[in-house]
């Protein structure tokens, strides 16, 4: 190889050593940064080639000018070799990337039903179906106030997805309003169902609905 840059260090005996690099420090600097412009696919395909270019040694060089692993390279010069290994249509590899938070944050999947224990309801008629008077950033909240744990929004919608939760359809055609006590009335809810509990009394929910007909109903 022509070496146009070279640097020097000290062996054990204290003996300087020289070592050649085949490009000079400004070109080094231009490789790396291209490379990080690239997508991780094609940065693999850049050093391998970078690699082959120099034949011997020059996988560890190409190794240390744009700061990857040798693996990669390795891996970038076999696709190099069978096209066919390359997958089309993707920027990372299978599995690649961050974690999302339900998997990587320990126990949220429990902490999060525990929020809503008290806060939760519903349909009698199907028990698959579970709703929750709490919003997305009042179970965020109290995830943070509770357990320290820091989610966003999304997340918690993942959780609701990933548990079952729905949206409730409203099927009322008039509104009868707010009531601005509904909170307290929930919370009044859970203590007495934990003074229940702690009695060792059997605890029923029950939800009832007001049903209309749509024709007079026969009288016997």
């Amino acid at each position: 190889m022509n070496t146009q840059n070279s640097d020097s260090k000290n062996d054990s005996n204290n003996r300087k050593l020289y070592i050649h690099f085949p490009y000079s420090r400004a070109i080094e600097e231009r490789m790396l940064c291209l490379y990080q412009l690239f997508s991780e696919k094609d940065r693999r395909l850049y050093a391998a080639t970078e690699a082959l270019k120099l034949g011997h040694g020059g996988i560890t060089y190409i190794a240390s000018v744009l700061k990857c692993d040798r693996k990669t390279i390795h891996r970038g010069i076999s696709e190099l070799k069978h096209p066919d290994l390359i997958e089309n249509g993707r920027i990372r590899t299978t599995g690649g990337g961050r974690k999302r938070s339900i998997k990587t944050i320990p126990e949220l999947s429990d902490k999060f039903l525990k929020v809503l224990r008290d806060y939760t309801a519903g349909d009698p008629m199907d028990d698959t179906i579970r709703w929750t008077n709490l919003t997305l950033q009042q179970i965020s909240d109290k995830l943070k106030e509770d357990y320290g744990i820091e989610i966003s929004r999304r997340i918690v919608k993942q959780l609701f997805k990933k548990h079952g939760y729905k949206k409730r359809k409203a099927h009322k055609s008039l509104s009868i309003g707010k009531s601005k006590n509904r909170n307290e009335q929930f919370e009044n809810i859970a203590e007495l169902k934990n003074d229940y509990m702690n009695a060792g009394n059997p605890i029923i929910s029950m939800d009832t609905k007001k049903r209309t007909y749509r024709e007079p109903v026969p009288r016997w």
